[in-house]
């Protein structure tokens, strides 16, 4: 029986391992921390004698593969709700929202009498299909993304249009008004600050969508998203997989297949046949004695969050029926005052440069799948912050985050405590280069085909041009996130090659 090591306890890892264990091979997971479920992982506070739990780093699902999530075994034993109501978005100065439904002949007539759209919504959601559906077929058959294989697909025009192609020039093809580009496109730069003129930015906004759990949407998970990196982690167990958490790898020698490491003071050697890093992309760099290679990295993230509790429901003042609903605030009205924003942060030349808020409506959520908490809370996804500072402080900037959104509130008086997350924080919590909040690119900026560090196409998950070692961690293809779809594919890979 073949050994298979995987560093890193995470989505990926853990997904890995699930595959590797049950395709005949010996796999131990080696984890730095005491818990596994790298971002996807809770955090707890006290309020007035009352506990509640909510999401440290990661907070919805939505690009996980539904055949990852039952054939893992996950669906047996998570409960996840996404909101079938319309998302709501708002522009500066507006206390009406506009609605974008799911339903591409009512969101057509909405766009049109809100916004102004001329343009060719159909189109854009059939073609979005498309690709959606050949990104989908290349997790499921675990499937090197190529350009070849993308022209053979879907054909030169939607390749080079959604693949290949910038951000800009996708949204100038389909829409008209400035506020449908700027919704559109504000996945461009949801993990990093990608400029829209960047070629492949473009694949960023079907690959947002590609996730099948909730058929393309995000939702959430009962109790919390944590619980998927809790199952699995369980799941992996029973099935004969071995963790060793608190592990601190000194040295990989990838000429004896040898990993040193250790654990509660005790100084451990593992033999391997495979090596899989489920890491940030530097780790292996750090720990392989005979690396000699230099990265490229597109590595700083912009993103943060705040985690705001209410003593009762959020009660919204427009379109209070639609509870569950996510909810956007822009900042910018045009396409041009996004991307100034985001670049300026990316400078560095300010502590934030206000882009949009996303609002995930957590607690409402929970009370939808009947998990009935002490506080109602909501979860404020910002950009663009700089990397320099953490949390504490930018009690200015916290505040102007939150009074950016207590006005669409009527009972804001309810808010009792905030958590703030900074891109320095995650990157100190959670080892992400640079803070970003979701994925990195690794080289070529967002391209499909680009997120590897091998040198050879056809062993994509390859880490550079060492034998039998992996690398399925932030930013492989196809990116980050709640997924597990890069530690799938690459398990899929080594299988296949051992035959």
């Amino acid at each position: 029986m073949k050994k298979v090591v995987i560093v890193g306890g995470g989505i990926n890892g853990l997904v890995s391992a699930n595959y590797l264990i049950k395709g005949g091979y010996d796999v131990t997971i080696i984890e730095k921390k005491e818990f596994t479920g790298g971002a996807c992982i809770k955090d707890s506070k006290t309020i007035d004698g009352k506990n509640i739990d909510f999401a440290y780093g990661a907070t919805v699902l939505g690009m996980m593969p539904e055949f990852i999530f039952k054939e893992t075994g996950l669906s047996k034993e998570i409960v996840g709700f996404y909101p079938k109501t319309p998302k709501l978005v708002y522009f500066k100065n507006e206390q009406a929202s506009t609605k974008i439904f799911q339903d591409s002949i009512e969101l057509e007539k909405e766009l049109k009498n809100k916004w102004g759209e001329e343009g060719r919504i159909n189109d854009f959601r059939n073609d979005e299909n498309k690709v959606i559906r050949f990104i989908q077929k290349l997790y499921k058959d675990a499937i090197t993304p190529t350009t070849e294989l993308a022209y053979e697909e879907l054909g030169k025009e939607l390749s080079d249009l959604w693949i290949f192609g910038t951000a800009k020039n996708l949204l100038d093809h389909y829409f008209t008004s400035e506020k449908s580009k700027l919704y559109m496109g504000m996945t461009v730069i949801e993990s990093g600050p990608a400029s829209i003129y960047d070629p492949g930015t473009a694949f960023t906004i079907p690959l947002m969508d590609s996730g099948s759990v909730f058929d393309g949407y995000w939702g959430f998970v009962k109790t919390g998203i944590w619980k998927i990196a809790e199952n699995l982690t369980n799941i992996n167990l029973s099935l004969g997989v071995k963790i060793n958490l608190n592990s601190s790898i000194s040295k990989v020698d990838t000429q004896s297949k040898l990993i040193s490491y250790t654990k509660d003071q005790n100084k451990i050697k593992l033999n391997y046949d495979h090596l899989i890093f489920a890491t940030d992309p530097v780790t292996p760099s750090r720990l392989i004695k005979d690396f000699k290679q230099d990265i490229e990295l597109d590595e700083i993230g912009t993103s943060g969050k705040v985690t705001a509790f209410f003593r009762n429901p959020v009660i919204w003042k427009d379109s209070n029926n639609y509870p569950d609903s996510f909810r956007f605030i822009f900042s910018n009205n045009s396409l041009s005052q996004f991307e100034n924003a985001s670049q300026n942060a990316l400078k560095n030349s300010g502590d934030y440069f206000a882009g949009f808020i996303q609002i995930y409506p957590d607690g409402s959520a929970q009370r939808a799948m009947d998990n009935k908490e002490a506080y109602d809370k909501i979860i404020l996804f910002t950009k663009n912050l700089s990397y320099d500072k953490k949390a504490d402080d930018l009690d200015k900037i916290k505040d102007e985050i939150i009074n950016t959104v207590l006005p669409y509130i009527e009972n804001a008086d309810d808010l009792v405590y905030s958590k703030f997350l900074t891109p320095k924080d995650l990157n100190e919590t959670f080892s992400f280069p640079k803070g970003n909040i979701d994925h990195i690119t690794l080289t070529g900026k967002q391209n499909y085909n680009k997120r590897t560090f091998s040198n050879n196409p056809s062993n994509f998950y390859s880490y550079f041009d060492f034998h039998d070692v992996y690398y399925c961690g932030a930013g492989s293809f196809p990116c980050g996130s709640v997924a597990g779809t890069a530690g799938y594919m690459c398990s899929k890979q080594l299988i296949r090659n051992d035959r």
